[in-house]
């Protein structure tokens, strides 16, 4: 979304124990794409372009840092939504 590919996107990643890559991706954009990139272009872009290992994926969003502390209920998002900064958080 943040590249322009598509104004909305659905992303669902599944894995199996012990497997470091996903077991598969993917891609929803909901008919939003911008350009000639289809859904399953954009699945092939996001399997190029990231690291889908989960501690990959933790690094790089800083899954690890307090500011998640508030919405994060024993390692799994769940809590009731909070507003901070006018931003509503689930």
């Amino acid at each position: 979304v943040k590249s322009g590919l598509c104004k909305r996107a659905l992303v669902q990643l599944s894995y199996a124990i012990g497997v470091a890559k996903p077991l598969s991706l993917f891609v929803e954009t909901y008919g939003t794409e911008q350009g000639t990139l289809d859904a399953d272009d954009i699945t092939n872009v996001i399997k190029i372009a990231f690291d889908c290992r989960p501690g990959a994926i933790a690094q790089s969003l800083a899954l690890r840092e307090p500011k998640y502390r508030e919405t994060a209920a024993y390692c799994h998002f769940g809590r009731e939504p909070y507003t901070k900064g006018g931003i509503k958080f689930f």
